[in-house]
């Protein structure tokens, strides 16, 4: 898990998504083990993250389950892992991560 983690969240690193932050939950009761919100630079940059991760991640075994787009906010649904591409006024709009860092302290 660890290392799939890592390799998502250099891909986003290295194509310039800001604010990277991991949640880790597998001891928690929450339908998947981990999550990871970036905030993107706008609508393409956020349609350009998503594909980079196809590219990188696919080939290394991972299956997208489900991917829900919008222009601010991207859900990509690995099973085990959720990834949240948000604008960032949709992130300071939604605070996704508050919630999970109150749900993490639970």
């Amino acid at each position: 898990m660890k290392e799939r983690i890592e390799k998502i969240v250099n891909t986003l690193d290295e194509k310039k998504a800001m604010d990277i932050e991991t949640f880790d939950l597998k001891d928690k009761d929450y339908f998947v083990d981990a999550v990871v919100i970036a905030t993107t630079m706008g609508q393409k940059h956020g349609f350009a993250l998503l594909d980079e991760l196809k590219k990188q991640l696919k080939p290394a075994g991972e299956e997208f389950l489900f991917i829900d787009e919008s222009d601010d906010w991207t859900v990509i649904d690995l099973g085990d892992i959720l990834i949240h591409l948000m604008s960032e006024e949709y992130r300071a709009k939604y605070q996704l991560e508050e919630f999970l860092k109150e749900f993490n302290r639970k």
